[in-house]
């Protein structure tokens, strides 16, 4: 790559072939397909790439590995790139879910397919770049610009109230990063270096903590998000398409949890500290509250939008454990969850595509007529709901049992959450799958297709893997775990040496 790396080979490719796609005319059934094979191949190619990125990683080393560093204009803009176990794990789950995305759109969408191709393509790039950058503003960058293609998506091949779900989307998300460029400029202008490494290494302030953590949490809380910033998400699923959907769900809210990762934990450990009852209190809520709102809803995508609320929780919960188990058990959580809530949406625009609704009211009765889906939909289901054997209990159970280590009152209450969850999930699925079939469109509904056999199969292979063989994911992320907690518990012990010998 003329001096680059596997990672900056991530981040080109996709933009390879979306440049490809744009030189298509796009006006004939035939250039069409081509843009679809296009974007197919391209996507199959990138992932390929990130599994040999993979074998070339050493989950056993908690540093950055793969590291690429150019800079410019006399060191005042930097590109450096590198993943950790933390990182990585992400980077492999956006290039795996990118396939997925242009398969279930090969018949759904049908005009601009050139465009919606090309946007899909870019935030491929710009998604992966986030997971990747280790300059914080080049992460600004990437995390901004990702803004651009999901409001496209949304906005021009959305449903019917897909313009006000557009710029809701957009505008919680940008201004709450509005907050997180000061808070980066004030980084610099105490540190000189943009270096996410040599920040890592910065002992700021316990005072100018408090501000920066509060000015990137209003960033990653809008993005996972968290409650109350959360009413943008039910709003952006509904409207948007069923391709936006999954990778909105499984990769875009992983960002904010990806950032405390990366900046609030590391960097500001006696804010993150002081603030964690806070995270804790909204997470709680987000849990109990978003699954009782989950219940009420007769509308199949916005049920599981709130599901996804309510997961994202359990996964702040963890974060703010600050123990092994909980930050390993976030990490999971975010990566099973991208996974099941993704095949989720896939199974709502596989009946959608056929009925053309949403409600809940007008479906029952499947199992007879679409056996194949009745099964998919139910591992999925199970799935979410956290039944063992599944990816989803692994992530809950761990967790909460972090959770548990640091204040046993909040699993207490978080674990009302698993019930719940139980009740909206197989309220849902009784509803769509058993009971009579009655409604006559529903009797000629064809069961799964070989396109759509072939989008879900894997989803479930890896679901009920990752359920029974969880060390997979695990292992990749615990040498890199283990040295944050590390550093964290190492800076709160020399903040309170330093308070005792002052007292």
């Amino acid at each position: 790559m003329f001096g680059f790396g596997i990672l900056t080979g991530l981040i080109v490719l996709p933009l390879v072939g979306a440049a490809f796609i744009l030189v298509q005319s796009g006006k004939y059934e035939a250039s069409v397909q081509n843009i679809r094979w296009a974007a197919l191949f391209t996507t199959l190619a990138t992932f390929l790439l990130s599994l040999y990125a993979w074998s070339q990683f050493d989950p056993a080393n908690p540093g950055f590995q793969l590291v690429e560093e150019k800079t410019w204009m006399g060191g005042g803009l930097i590109y450096k790139l590198g993943v950790d176990g933390i990182s990585m794990p992400f980077v492999l789950l956006t290039t795996f879910l990118m396939p997925f995305c242009i398969a279930a759109s090969w018949r759904s969408i049908e005009h601009r397919v050139k465009e919606y191709m090309v946007a899909f393509l870019v935030l491929e790039t710009l998604m992966i770049g986030v997971f990747a950058a280790l300059d914080m503003i080049l992460f600004y960058v990437f995390f901004e610009g990702g803004l651009i293609p999901m409001f496209l998506i949304i906005g021009v091949w959305g449903g019917k109230r897909r313009i006000y779900a557009c710029f809701k989307f957009f505008l919680y998300t940008l201004l709450g990063s509005l907050l997180m460029l000061l808070a980066m400029m004030a980084m610099w202008s105490v540190t000189g270096t943009t270096d996410i490494t040599k920040l890592l290494a910065t002992a700021f302030p316990s005072s100018m903590q408090k501000w920066l953590w509060l000015a990137f949490f209003a960033s990653f809380a809008v993005k996972m998000p968290m409650w109350p910033v959360h009413t943008w998400l039910p709003d952006a699923h509904v409207e948007a398409p069923t391709a936006g959907s999954v990778i909105l769900a499984g990769i875009l809210l992983k960002m904010g949890g990806y950032g405390f990762l990366r900046f609030s934990l590391p960097m500001f450990p006696e804010a993150s500290h002081y603030f964690a009852p806070l995270v804790w209190t909204l997470s709680v809520i987000a849990i109990v509250y978003t699954s009782l709102v989950a219940m009420v809803q007769e509308d199949m995508k916005k049920l599981i939008a709130y599901s996804s609320v309510a997961h994202m929780g359990f996964v702040t919960m963890g974060l703010f454990a600050m123990n092994a188990q909980g930050v390993q058990g976030a990490v999971f959580q975010m990566v099973s969850h991208g996974l099941v809530s993704g095949a989720l949406f896939l199974c709502v625009g596989v009946v959608y595509d056929r009925l053309h609704t949403r409600e809940i009211s007008a479906y029952g009765g499947l199992v007879r007529t679409m056996p194949k889906y009745a099964v998919a939909f139910m591992i999925f289901t199970m799935a979410n709901v956290g039944l063992p054997g599944t990816s989803g209990f692994v992530g809950e159970f761990l967790t909460l049992l972090g959770a548990f280590g640091a204040n046993s009152w909040v699993a207490l209450f978080a674990t009302s959450g698993v019930i719940l969850s139980a009740a909206y999930a197989l309220y849902l699925y009784r509803r769509v799958v058993f009971g009579a079939l009655e409604k006559p469109a529903l009797a000629g509904m064809k069961d799964l297709s070989g396109r759509e056999v072939a989008l879900l199969a894997p989803l479930a292979a890896l679901t009920i893997w990752y359920g029974v063989q969880p060390g997979a994911i695990l292992s990749a992320c615990a040498a890199s775990v283990d040295l944050l907690i590390k550093n964290y518990e190492a800076a709160l012990a020399v903040t309170k040496t330093a308070a005792l010998a002052l007292h």
